[in-house]
C-alpha cells in the first residue's frame, strides 16, 4: 500500500521566514550579507521581499547560493531512484517531476523549509477561471496560455512516472491513489502548482560544457525557444526578490560554484532589492508572473494575427497552400503567424516602431499581380518600406482588432479609476482589474498607430515622431494610466 504524505500546521509567515534563512545559512558553502533581510510587505501586495537593513555600495555581494543547493534535476535524488532519464523529459518537465518527488516528500526532502516559503496559489493566467479570462477581451495573451497543452504534457510524460513508482511519490487528500479521475485532477493541480512556481522562480541555468539539449513540446509553461534549450532550477533566495523595471538594483551572476546576486547601483538603507525580468510586456508580466505593474507598461505590445492581416487585404483565408503571396514569403522564411508592435516613444520615428517582416508583408499584400509576379520570378521580397496602400492594410487590420475589444479605452480607465486600490483587492475583484490594465495598454497601442496611420493614408508623408501633434485619435482621448 501506497504511503500517504501528512503535513503538519503551518507556522506563521514570519516563522516560515525565519526557518527558511535558518536553513540556508545552515548548508555549507552559503553567503548571505548582514545588510540584508527578509521581509513581510504583504501590506505592499508584494508577499515577501528582500530589503537593504544598511547602505550597500555599488557591486557588493549580497548572497551566494552554492550550485549544489538549487533545486534542480542534477541535484534531487529522484535521478539516481528512477530507472529512465529524467532529463531525457527536456528542461520544464523534469523539473516539474523532481519538485513533485521533492514537495511530496514532505519534511524528508532537503528542501522542505524552502517549499515553505513557496506560493501555493497562484494569479497567473493558467489558474484564471473562464469569465475571468474573457475579462482580457481580444489580448493575444488568452491565446498563450496553453493549459490544454501543458495538461497533455503532464498526462503523457509524467503521470506514468508517478503512478509505476508509488513509493517515491506518496499520495495526497486520501487518495487512494493517482489512477482514475481523481487521481489525475489531484496529479495535475499538484503539477500546475509546480509548473506554475518554475515559470515564476526558476532561473535558467548555464552549464560549463555545451549540452545539447532535447526541444520540448509547446505547452502552457513554455516561454520562448532559447528558454527551451536551458536546464531550468529554483534558486533559493534568489527568486524572493521581487522585479520591477524601473528601480532594479541587483543581478544574479552565474560564477562556477556559485549564484551570486550583486548591487548594480547603490542601495539606500530600508529600500527593497529588487531584479528585473527584462522588457516585458504586462500582457506577459501577468501570464508568467501573475501580476502587473505600471513600471512595465513602456514594454507593452499588441499583436495582429496573420489571418487578421489578410482579411484587411482582401484574402479569403490566411491559408499558406491556397494564397500564392502567403506561399512565397513563408518560402523565404519570414512568413510568421502573428506580428507584435510594440508601444511607440516620443523617440521613435513611424517606420522604425513596426517590424519589418510585418512591414514586407503589407508590402506584400499591397503588390497587383503582374508586380507580385516579378518578384516572385526574381524570388526577392518587396523591400520594407511603408506608403499609402501599406498604410490601408494596416489601418484596416488594427480598426478589426480594435473593435474586438468589447470595451472602448475611454470605457476602460473609467471603469479602472473606480476599481478601487489594487492592493486592497483580492480574487476575482484583483484579476478584472489586472486585465484592464492589459487592454488599457493594448488599447493605448492601437489608438496611437491609428493615429499615425491617418496621414499616411491620406498620402500625405509622415516625417513626425510617434507622438506627434498632428494624429487625431480614433478614440476620446484619456490620460495614460
Amino acid at each position: 500500500m501506497s504511503s500517504t504524505t501528512h503535513f503538519p500546521d503551518p507556522p506563521s509567515f514570519q516563522e516560515q521566514s525565519n526557518q527558511f534563512i535558518s536553513w540556508l545559512e545552515a548548508n555549507p558553502g552559503v553567503k548571505v550579507n548582514h545588510k540584508i533581510c527578509l521581509a513581510d510587505l504583504r501590506s505592499s501586495g508584494a508577499g515577501r521581499g528582500v530589503v537593504a537593513r544598511t547602505h550597500i555600495p555599488e557591486g557588493e555581494e549580497l548572497f551566494s547560493i552554492p550550485r549544489t543547493l538549487i533545486l534542480a534535476v542534477q541535484n534531487s535524488e529522484l535521478k539516481t531512484l528512477l530507472p529512465q532519464d529524467v532529463e531525457a523529459l527536456g528542461p520544464w518537465l523534469s523539473l516539474m517531476l523532481v519538485m513533485l518527488y521533492e514537495y511530496l516528500q514532505g519534511e524528508r526532502s532537503r528542501w522542505a523549509p524552502y517549499f515553505k516559503v513557496l506560493p501555493t496559489r497562484f494569479d497567473t493566467l493558467m489558474f484564471w477561471s473562464p469569465a475571468e479570462l474573457q475579462e482580457l477581451q481580444a489580448s493575444a495573451v488568452v491565446e498563450k496560455i496553453g493549459r490544454q497543452g501543458a495538461e497533455e504534457s503532464i498526462l503523457e510524460s509524467i503521470a506514468p512516472i508517478v503512478r509505476a513508482n508509488p513509493a517515491l511519490f506518496p499520495l495526497v487528500g486520501g487518495l487512494a491513489s493517482y489512477e482514475g479521475d481523481a487521481g489525475a485532477a489531484a496529479l495535475l493541480e499538484l503539477a500546475h502548482t509546480m509548473g506554475s512556481l518554475i515559470m515564476a522562480y526558476a532561473f535558467d541555468i548555464e552549464k560549463a560544457e555545451d549540452d545539447d539539449e532535447p526541444d520540448a513540446d509547446d505547452d502552457g509553461y513554455l516561454t520562448d525557444d532559447e528558454d527551451e534549450q536551458l536546464p531550468k532550477g529554483m534558486v533559493p533566495l534568489a527568486d524572493l526578490l521581487n522585479a520591477d523595471a524601473d528601480r532594479n538594483n541587483a543581478r544574479l551572476y552565474q560564477e562556477e560554484e556559485s549564484l551570486v546576486m550583486k548591487a548594480i547601483k547603490p542601495i539606500q538603507e530600508g529600500d527593497e532589492i529588487f531584479n528585473d525580468y527584462g522588457e516585458i510586456p504586462r500582457a506577459d508580466l501577468l501570464r508568467r508572473y501573475g501580476y502587473v505593474t505600471d513600471n512595465y507598461a513602456s514594454f507593452d505590445v499588441v499583436e495582429l494575427s496573420l489571418e487578421n492581416i489578410c482579411q484587411a487585404a482582401g484574402l479569403d483565408s490566411a491559408d499558406v497552400e491556397t494564397q500564392p503571396k502567403l506561399q512565397f514569403l513563408d518560402e523565404l522564411d519570414i512568413l510568421d503567424d502573428g506580428y507584435v508592435i510594440p508601444r511607440p516613444s516620443a523617440e521613435d520615428a513611424f517606420e522604425d516602431i513596426l517590424p519589418a517582416e510585418l512591414v514586407i508583408l503589407l508590402s506584400t499584400l499591397a503588390l497587383t499581380p503582374q508586380e507580385f509576379e516579378q518578384r516572385r520570378s526574381r524570388n526577392k521580397p518587396p523591400k520594407p518600406a511603408m506608403e499609402g496602400s501599406q498604410a490601408g492594410i494596416l489601418q484596416r487590420a488594427l480598426l478589426s482588432k480594435q473593435g474586438q475589444y468589447a470595451t472602448s479605452l475611454a470605457q476602460d480607465i473609467e471603469i479602472l479609476h473606480s476599481s478601487g486600490s489594487h492592493a486592497s483587492l483580492e480574487g476575482s475583484a484583483r484579476r478584472h482589474q489586472m486585465a484592464i490594465k492589459v487592454r488599457i495598454g493594448e488599447k493605448e497601442i492601437l489608438q496611437a498607430i491609428l493615429g499615425l496611420l491617418d496621414r499616411l493614408v491620406a498620402g500625405g508623408s509622415l516625417k513626425r515622431t510617434a507622438n506627434g501633434d498632428d494624429s487625431e485619435s480614433r478614440q476620446s482621448k484619456a490620460p495614460k494610466v
